[in-house]
């Protein structure tokens, strides 16, 4: 057998060894030391950051009647107005009325030259009452069997035929005067003695401004809800803050083939005739019996693809904070809107400031300034 022959390891060649060694196990030990650290000083970090609070406005979920009611926007008309026209042409010789002020019944407004049909008229009336004397002496002639029958029909005929001259010629005469048709309130006079006018040509306008009709529509699934009678508020920008109050007086037999609309008609007293036709008016017509919803100003509720949020403040352990609420929302009523389903009466409820909140938002309440809460918003004037 062959000796084995052992090779020695130098004593320099082993201490490179180790010292190689111990310099990668420093080296793994500072990474995961530094790593370590690192964690625990961001860990710290994060414990020690808190969420800057968030200032809101907040208002208490409450409960309230409603009235259900149906919007629409509506015409104001006089309940008789009319702007009058002669029939016939000729010369303004008088203006009687007066424009802005009232006009009766039959009160002669505007005359034109009419001497040559009075003069016409006068001639056919004098023919007229020489045929009624001609007719008085055939009748007695008649009585005394003195002329026949066909003679006295004659002389009757031509009796009734000059009469009826003449009244034409009175009727072709007083279309020189135009008269109020009805009493009412007189407008713009665009015409003067002197002036030539056509046939058709309004010259003055009167209405009838005691009561007014206010014209509007809805849509046809609503007309089982509108009845005769039922009470309307009417409104208008001219009047900010003021109502008027009337009643359906005509709900149309008839539903527009076009918009599937039916035409309303409501009147409405009108003292100190305020209402004049042409105007534009906002009309609410009350429906069905008052109910009771869960009420929030329309600013609380935050609309996504996901549905209706609103935002609660929560007192907890740690101060006030926001709580993410999913709500089922219903009918509007000027600034308010119905909530059906998500909150219960009393909530505190954020009004503004949401869209910057999350589920645990740090909340600081201040309610000195706060949204619009009115079921009935009227126009504010700068």
């Amino acid at each position: 057998m062959h000796d084995e022959i052992l090779v020695a390891t130098p004593p320099s060649t082993r201490r490179r060894m180790v010292v190689m060694l111990l310099a990668v196990g420093l080296l793994l030990g500072l990474l995961i030391g530094f790593n370590a650290f690192r964690n625990t000083m961001i860990q710290r970090s994060l414990q020690g950051s808190h969420e800057p609070p968030q200032t809101v406005s907040t208002a208490e979920a409450r409960v309230e009647r409603w009235q259900p009611s149906l919007s629409a926007v509506g015409t104001v008309r006089a309940i008789k107005g009319a702007d009058l026209a002669f029939e016939v042409a000729g010369v303004v010789v008088k203006v009687e009325a007066v424009p802005g002020g009232s006009a009766k019944q039959g009160q002669l407004l505007v005359a034109l030259a009419d001497e040559t049909e009075q003069a016409q008229y006068r001639a056919l009336q004098a023919s007229a009452n020489l045929a009624a004397v001609t007719f008085r002496r055939a009748k007695e002639q008649m009585q005394a069997h003195i002329i026949s029958q066909a003679e006295y029909d004659n002389a009757e005929a031509d009796l009734r035929a000059k009469e009826a001259t003449a009244q034409a010629q009175l009727a072709a005469a007083g279309k020189k005067r135009l008269v109020a048709p009805f009493s009412g309130r007189v407008g713009i006079i665009s015409t003067s003695p002197g002036a030539y006018v056509t046939p058709g040509t309004p010259v003055v306008a009167l209405q009838q401004l005691d009561q007014v009709y206010v014209d509007f529509t809805l849509p046809q699934r609503e007309l089982a809800r509108v009845r005769t009678g039922q009470k309307v508020d009417l409104s208008l920008d001219t009047y900010p803050g003021r109502t008027f109050t009337g009643k359906v007086a005509t709900v149309n037999p008839k539903v527009d083939g076009g918009t599937r609309n039916v035409q309303v008609e409501a009147v409405f007293a009108n003292p100190g005739h305020v209402l004049i036709p042409g105007m534009f008016a906002s009309v609410s017509l009350d429906v069905g019996a008052p109910e009771s919803w869960l009420t929030l100003p329309q600013t609380s509720i935050t609309y996504n693809p996901y549905g209706s949020i609103v935002y609660l403040a929560v007192a907890g352990p740690q101060g006030l904070r926001a709580q993410q609420v999913f709500v089922t929302t219903g009918a509007t009523r000027g600034d308010q809107v119905a909530i059906l389903k998500g909150l219960t009466p009393g909530a505190q409820v954020v009004t503004s400031g949401s869209l910057k909140l999350r589920n645990g938002t740090p909340l600081v309440v201040d309610n000195k300034v706060r949204p619009a809460d009115d079921a009935k918003p009227a126009p504010q004037e700068n």
